[in-house]
């Protein structure tokens, strides 16, 4: 049991699972949930993907996530070993290039991409000031885009603005682990992310104002967006995800330096954003007018 708690933190299951919630709430805000065997790769594609991603990212950051105290970290711990993290990376994302394949060519091309991408990142990308951030945020509206794939050949306008709201506020919160991690990163990979060029504070004005243009981008889906518009079931659960976002910018702004101040912002962010997930696909499937 030991072994499998240490292969799902390796492997961040729970944003497999926030995964998965994106692809059903895309599919069916785009058409309709595909035919069961298709509908079974679709999830099982970004599934494996994001676990390779996450535990070939451990593989290349022990150095710092030992500097960095991460004795959450698995390899770290020694619960995984370093060679055991890459072999569980290479297997899941051979898994997840090979369910795409069923489903149709712009799967299978989103999902070699991403996962190579994945290794890139890892490997040296995430050092690139912004660059890797953005992939990181971008890897969060994959999924909206995959699952509008699965069931159409064309990009719906309100996944578009989904993927906008996900994207700037993923941004955010990676520029806040950015922030969190600076020590650390400087010491093991000797990283030239954005807070080396820019400083903490301006790093974190950075975040608010991607935050702020989230935000305001959900409250767009509100008035404009079917199924979004006018809709209570989505307006209650999106205002309080909405709140939750601006609090924390604004806090982490104020105050740069709090490591435990940085920690709940990064699980207050990652439990708004499965709440925003939520919220997509039920108020896809409810209507409360108002």
């Amino acid at each position: 049991m030991n072994k499998v708690g240490a292969l799902l933190r390796l492997t961040r299951i729970e944003h497999s699972a926030m995964l998965v919630i994106a692809v059903i709430a895309a599919e069916i805000i785009t058409k309709s949930l595909p035919v069961p065997s298709i509908l079974a790769a679709s999830l099982i594609t970004p599934i494996f993907i994001s676990m390779a991603s996450f535990a070939i990212n451990d593989y290349y950051d022990v150095k710092s996530d030992t500097l960095n105290k991460r004795f959450d970290r698995p390899i770290v711990s020694g619960a995984i070993s370093r060679n055991g993290a890459l072999y569980i990376s290479l297997t899941s994302f051979a898994i997840g290039v090979l369910a795409s394949v069923i489903i149709n060519e712009a799967a299978l091309l989103i999902a070699v991409l991403f996962g190579v991408l994945a290794f890139l990142y890892s490997y040296r990308m995430k050092d690139i000031a912004l660059l890797g951030n953005a992939y990181i945020a971008f890897s969060m509206v994959i999924p909206f885009i995959y699952g509008d794939f699965v069931v159409s050949g064309s990009l719906n306008a309100s996944i578009v603005v989904i993927s906008l709201v996900i994207f700037f506020s993923g941004l955010a919160r990676e520029i806040h682990g950015m922030i969190r991690d600076y020590e650390g990163d400087i010491k093991a990979r000797n990283s030239r992310n954005m807070v080396f060029y820019t400083g903490k504070k301006a790093a974190a004005l950075s975040a608010f104002v991607l935050y702020v243009l989230a935000i305001a981008l959900s409250l767009f889906l509100f008035f404009y967006q079917r199924p979004f518009s006018y809709n209570l079931a989505y307006l209650i659960p999106i205002l309080a995800v909405d709140a939750v976002l601006l609090y924390i910018s604004v806090r982490v702004m104020l105050n740069t330096g709090s490591r435990r101040l940085m920690r709940l912002a990064r699980n207050l962010s990652l439990g708004a954003m499965a709440l925003a997930l939520v919220t997509y696909l039920f108020s896809a499937v409810v209507y409360f007018a108002i």
